[in-house]
């Protein structure tokens, strides 16, 4: 009988682990240098709550444009160092683009 419940405790452990998604293999690791953090927070970014057409006459015509996608409408600006995000006509976030 012993031998049974060890087979049956094995079992269920291989059965569970193969079933257990491995949450840690699909991480990626990134680094940011510690100097570039200090040299990339003195660029100017819009802010929240602009406009299109005040971001479009600081910053001119964006490289490339997306959207807008769902509901509320979501639409990219792509400039050459970062990305405006709007809901809206309306800025909701600015992101510095990753510089290698």
């Amino acid at each position: 009988m012993t031998v049974k419940r060890a087979l049956t405790g094995t079992l269920a452990t291989a059965i569970l682990l193969t079933l257990t998604p491995a949450s840690g293999v699909l991480a990626e690791e990134l680094r940011v240098p510690v100097g570039s953090q200090a040299d990339r927070s003195q660029e100017k970014l819009p802010r929240t709550g602009l406009t299109q057409a005040s971001v479009r006459a600081s910053w001119g015509q964006p490289a490339k444009a997306e959207g807008p996608v769902g509901q509320p409408p979501i639409s990219q600006w792509h400039y050459d160092n970062f990305v405006v995000y709007f809901e809206n006509d309306r800025v909701i976030h600015s992101v510095l683009k990753h510089q290698r």
